[in-house]
């Protein structure tokens, strides 16, 4: 219990209760719902683990030092009072994030700034020599996070936004978040037991986080590289264990995964990331317009989309949104539909009602995740049916 130690695991607005979710799945202890973020204890072995598996996570931080500053001063004194030669060398590499949400602390560069200074200032004293800055690879990725006159200082763990995940090299015009799409396919409440259909696919990623889920796949399996990799206790024996046993969860999947583009450029990049994500087995991908399309199966459908919201792409979102409610309605009996847009007034044109809708970001537009329920037959023959059999 003495290897304990806390953790924060940073996530998009909204995403704190099924990132918590997650953390309790893994078997975290003391996981604690923020804003952005949700707080927890592990072990060395589970801040590997956390990296490797966690969907809805876009960074793990290690916080390891926290005070009070009344100006930057004291900021750069407090920093500089750290034994940072403990975590790296001279000739290591260094980068800083910077978050502020202060009255009196408002530029959050010249804080990554003056904390840079501060840890070049301690080696070039102590050593004569200091560390370079990489903001790309650095050796040690630093954290600082300034609420109010509050300084929490972290370690990064991961590095690059876990988002990254390493199997999308093509991307289209308005590609997806891959821990956004996760968070999305988590609170549909897509679990892999049914057939599942992305009809807007792009470069193909809502179809590979589904089919990661699906499988119990660690999305971050692809990765070339995390941040914990260049500390001073990186154990290698350590993380191919916890690997090894996250891999021995991998489930089989017994349903289909298929994927709609009408961009026969966007089929190709969503082919091709599907195969780096080593994913072709269980996921296939068609030239095809959704609405020109029916539903090839009798069994349950479960839909997720992200759908043009006129922000980049040059549709008419009324007549746009229409075509997807006409065609869920007359082609996708039996059929789970949810899908993403910041365009409010386009979801008017569907015409079907909303059972579920969701506030969500995409990026920096204020979004819905929604979710239409189509019926095997009418809503009202469903309805009796659901009776009879209750």
């Amino acid at each position: 219990m003495d290897n304990n130690f806390e953790m924060v695991a940073k996530t998009l607005f909204g995403f704190e209760p099924i990132l918590a979710k997650e953390l309790r799945n893994l078997g975290a202890m003391n996981i604690k719902e923020g804003v952005r973020n949700v707080q927890f204890t592990g072990d060395k072995g589970f801040m590997y683990k956390a990296n490797l598996c966690l969907r809805t996570a876009i960074k793990i931080l290690k916080p390891f030092k926290s005070f009070r500053i009344s100006s930057e001063e004291d900021l750069y004194n407090e920093i500089k009072k750290i034994a940072w030669e403990d975590f790296m060398n001279v000739n290591d590499t260094l980068a800083i994030d910077a978050t502020v949400h202060s009255e009196q602390f408002t530029h959050s560069k010249y804080i990554a700034q003056k904390t840079k200074d501060a840890v070049v200032d301690r080696f070039r004293e102590k050593f004569g020599s200091r560390p370079d800055v990489d903001l790309d690879f650095p050796t040690l990725r630093i954290n600082i996070h300034i609420e109010h006159n509050y300084c929490n200082v972290s370690l990064d763990s991961s590095g690059q936004s876990l988002h990254k995940r390493g199997y999308k090299t093509a991307t289209n015009i308005a590609p997806i978040n891959e821990v956004l799409a996760a968070g999305m396919l988590l609170f549909s409440g897509w679990d892999g037991q049914s057939d599942f259909m992305d009809p807007m696919c792009g470069s193909g990623t809502i179809l590979i986080e589904a089919a990661m889920i699906a499988c119990n796949i660690p999305p971050n399996l692809n990765r070339k590289e995390f941040a914990f990799e260049k500390w001073k206790d990186w154990d290698v024996d350590l993380f191919e264990k916890v690997e090894e046993s996250v891999l021995k969860k991998v489930r089989e999947f017994h349903f289909t995964i298929t994927g709609y583009d009408k961009a026969p450029s966007a089929v190709t990049k969503a082919i091709d990331n599907v195969e780096n994500a080593n994913l072709a087995e269980f996921i296939q991908v068609k030239q095809q317009n959704f609405f020109e399309s029916t539903k090839t199966s009798e069994r349950h459908l479960h839909m997720v989309f992200n759908p043009p919201y006129g922000e980049r792409l040059d549709i008419d979102m009324p007549v746009f949104y229409k075509e997807i409610g006409d065609t869920l309605k007359q082609s996708y009996p039996d059929t789970a539909a949810w899908f993403i847009t910041s365009n409010l007034e386009a979801i008017k044109h569907v015409g079907l009602r909303p059972s579920r809708k969701i506030k969500m970001f995409n990026g920096a537009l204020e979004s819905k995740l929604l979710k239409y329920d189509i019926y095997a037959g009418t809503k009202k023959l469903h309805k009796l049916r659901d009776q009879e059999e209750g």
